[in-house]
């Protein structure tokens, strides 16, 4: 059985270790201060813990978790000592540092600057120009069709009035049967617009019943097993390695116009900054 008190307090301590274990400590002149543990040259003192323990903590609780935080200090202070003593002599930390530093801060700078001054609207004229000029890259893996798909426990209710409304889908019958698929279905699919490919569809049914072969010429399946009736009528399919609809793809598309935008915004953004630090003499070169 999992102690989920103790669990609590390892998830806290995990995560503060990975800020506390990443900092060197230094050993403290202040007798005041509790010493809780050492390895090698480094010190772990209780006021390292300040702030950390959980509000409302008791005194039991607080003993709790100050001996799974030196245990896990420990561990990780060890194992980080012994990494120290490994290290190449070609690997250059503090380079890495700053590195990693300035690709922190450009990562932030970037981030704001998008969530600033990035237009993520997308109009269906520029969308369907994208479309037109890149169509060839969006091949089908597989087939996709559209249909009406209704998956039911075989103790719905009133299946003699469903099976009524599926074969004759007026508007009227049509609205019943969302409104009775809603409370009633296991799965539904009852959108006119919506492609799914044929995978989403053929795994609703027993497996191999519905192929690629056999639902290119057959556009209306009733099933019964033990657990669920199954309801199939396919409007339309689309073969595999043919050209994806714009409907099949628009969310795919949208993505890469915006992902174009964000590029095309930072590298205008780079050569705007770059020519106002030039107009104020703040840019030297000093090549041949």
């Amino acid at each position: 059985m999992v102690n989920f008190h103790h669990l609590y307090y390892f998830l806290i301590i995990s995560l503060i270790l990975l800020v506390v274990a990443c900092t060197p400590m230094e050993e403290k002149k202040d007798n005041k201060d509790k010493l809780l543990a050492k390895v090698a040259n480094k010190a772990l003192y209780l006021s390292e813990l300040e702030g950390m323990f959980p509000e409302n903590a008791n005194k039991q609780d607080s003993t709790l978790f100050i001996n799974a935080f030196v245990e896990s200090w420990v561990r990780e202070s060890v194992m980080m000592n012994e990494a120290e003593h490994n290290i190449p002599k070609d690997l250059n930390i503090d380079k890495l540092v700053r590195d990693y530093r300035s690709s922190l801060i450009m990562h932030n700078y970037e981030k704001k600057l998008i969530e600033l001054r990035l237009d993520s609207t997308i109009n269906q004229q520029e969308l369907n120009m994208y479309y037109e000029k890149n169509k060839e890259q969006f091949q089908l893996d597989e087939m996709i069709l559209r249909c009406y798909f209704m998956k039911l426990p075989v103790d719905a209710p009133n299946q003699e009035e469903v099976k009524k409304w599926w074969e004759n889908t007026n508007a009227n019958n049509y609205k019943k049967l969302l409104e009775y698929c809603t409370t009633n279905a296991e799965v539904y699919m009852l959108k006119d617009s919506s492609w799914y490919d044929l995978a989403t569809v053929s795994n609703q049914f027993p497996k191999g019943m519905i192929t690629s072969n056999n639902i290119a010429t057959k556009n209306q399946w009733t099933h019964r097993d033990s657990s669920y009736l199954y309801y199939l009528h396919v409007q339309k399919t689309i073969s595999k390695n043919s050209i994806a609809p714009l409907s099949y793809i628009e969310n795919q598309a949208k993505k890469v116009i915006l992902h174009k935008r964000k590029l095309e915004l930072l590298v205008k953004t780079k050569e705007e900054l770059y020519e106002k630090e030039v107009r104020r003499n703040n840019v030297k070169i000093y090549t041949n």
